[in-house]
């Protein structure tokens, strides 16, 4: 048999309410098609569906069983459908997110709070780890996208969006730059302790690059995985420092911290969001990245 499934929403809707007008006005369907649905139905079925009475209709005996079965089915669609419906109007949902904790706390926390305003029912999970690790994770199915340094090394099942730009700098606390009279060559950080965040990173990686590019080989005293820690070091004295000048500027306007002019300079990086080319996001994680993309472009 071939039926489809208007006909059994409207033989759903009929039963349930006792009345083919009843369904007609729930269904916005003049009676006379409603009634005409139920007769093909049960010309297509063999059978008697229901009793037509004066106060309306009642299911037969083996209407009441076929109605058993259809009623599931009915609600789980309609079920189906209002939470479609939900998740598009972001009732409700889910977003995971991986970040190094430094790009979580600088770059993705305003955006969140610009989203968590607008859709206070979505749960945001954010994961802190090794960039490496994240993606794994994000082409196992446990995140839906990466907020990363960039650039890194290039993944053809990987979409990377650009939104926003970064300047890496050398910075250390007070003493150290009137030591130095704020100016530098690159090379000259040898003769000072240096304070570098320890590999894998993608910032270190960056670092690295700049410094190979210039064939200035730089040894850090100490190697940190965690970048904040690096930042409370140097603002005691410890050293010098690399750092992004943008997760750092209040530090460096209350001046607890002071950028050294080294020559040459960094090239600038940028921060990018990172999502699978083979994976539809869904409609959550496609509105915070909307929201990031228009912030970027404002």
């Amino acid at each position: 048999m071939n039926i489809n499934y208007e006909a059994y929403k409207i033989f759903y809707t009929v039963a349930k309410n006792h009345s083919i007008s009843a369904a007609a006005d729930i269904l916005c369907i003049s009676q006379p098609a409603v009634s005409w649905q139920i007769k093909n139905l049960e010309d297509q079925l063999g059978m008697t569906l229901f009793i037509r009475t004066k106060k309306g209709v009642s299911l037969t005996d083996e209407g009441k069983i076929f109605f058993s079965y259809i009623e599931k089915g009915v609600e789980a669609f309609t079920n189906g459908e209002n939470t479609l419906t939900n998740l598009k109007n972001l009732d409700y949902g889910n977003i995971r997110i991986g970040a190094s904790a430094t790009v979580a706390k600088h770059v993705i926390m305003p955006y969140l709070e610009i989203f968590h305003k607008k859709y206070p029912n979505i749960d945001i999970n954010i994961e802190n780890n090794l960039t490496e690790h994240l993606l794994t994770d994000l082409r196992n199915g446990n995140l839906d996208m990466l907020v990363l340094n960039m650039p890194m090394k290039d993944y053809k099942d990987l979409a990377i969006t650009h939104i926003m730009d970064v300047q890496d700098i050398f910075v250390a606390n007070q003493d150290i730059y009137k030591k130095i009279g704020g100016k530098i060559n690159l090379e000259e950080l040898n003769n000072y302790p240096l304070l570098f965040q320890k590999k894998p990173s993608n910032t270190r990686e960056y670092l690295d690059k700049y410094l190979l590019d210039n064939e200035v080989k730089l040894t850090p005293k100490m190697e940190i995985v965690s970048y904040n820690l690096i930042m409370d070091f140097l603002k005691i004295g410890f050293g010098i420092g690399y750092a992004t000048k943008e997760f750092i500027q209040s530090d460096l306007d209350n001046k607890t911290l002071y950028e050294l002019d080294v020559i040459p300079k960094v090239p600038k990086r940028y921060i990018g969001i990172v999502t699978l080319k083979n994976t539809i996001p869904n409609f959550s994680v496609n509105k915070l990245i909307d929201i990031m993309n228009q912030k970027h472009t404002d």
